[in-house]
């Protein structure tokens, strides 16, 4: 099953795909972590990805398609997989269909009131990485290494915001467009996490 997963920042995705990858025996592929590994392996798109971030610019369109079509091309795409973060608008979506045969895509929804509250309470550990939240923590340690607990800077509500404008402005676009192909299935990201897991594998029929 070829899958994609939409949702705003903060909505779950990233935890969601893992546990459906786990289910599903398919890999998850990251649009960020592809980029990194071509960057390393040092194939032709993966070079032309380097120089761009060596000059601090954006990836444009064509190098990040031609890095996701090369992705897929690998034998452990062949059974299926799950794209966490691409497309991220519309043009990618079109220029995704000339390479790939999509089965669903999954918009896990999540107001963004609530999106709110749930990225600017996070407080991540600086030693161990660990994440918690503000409404379960008692004082300002992490619980499992002792470490100092701060506030990312992407966290911050006025960046959430900010990240919450960009994606309704270019990602949301893609919600109506998945929709006019009868690809699109939606799930309820506010609720608890198994619930949501459970949601996502009834709107994939597994």
């Amino acid at each position: 099953m070829n899958v994609i997963f939409l949702g705003p920042p903060g909505a779950g995705k990233g935890t969601q795909a893992v546990r459906v990858c786990e289910r599903l025996g398919i890999p998850q592929i990251s649009t960020g972590d592809i980029l990194r590994r071509a960057m390393k392996e040092g194939t032709p798109t993966g070079l032309a990805a380097k120089r761009y971030i060596d000059a601090g610019a954006l990836v444009p369109d064509e190098v990040v398609i031609d890095i996701v079509r090369e992705r897929l091309a690998m034998d452990d795409c062949k059974g299926g997989y799950l794209l966490d973060g691409f497309p991220r608008t519309v043009q990618q979506a079109e220029a995704l269909a000339g390479f790939a045969d999509i089965d669903a895509v999954i918009d896990i929804e999540v107001s963004d009131e609530k999106l709110t509250e749930r990225l600017s309470g996070r407080r991540v550990c600086l030693a161990c990485g660990g994440t918690y939240h503000v409404s379960r923590l008692n004082g300002n340690v992490c619980e499992k290494c002792g470490g100092e607990l701060i506030q990312r800077n992407d966290d911050k509500p006025e960046t959430v915001l900010s990240r919450l404008k960009v994606y309704h402005e270019q990602t949301a676009p893609l919600i109506e467009w998945y929709s006019a192909r009868g690809l699109l299935r939606t799930v309820d990201g506010a609720q608890p996490m198994d619930d949501c897991f459970a949601a996502i594998l009834k709107a994939l029929g597994v």
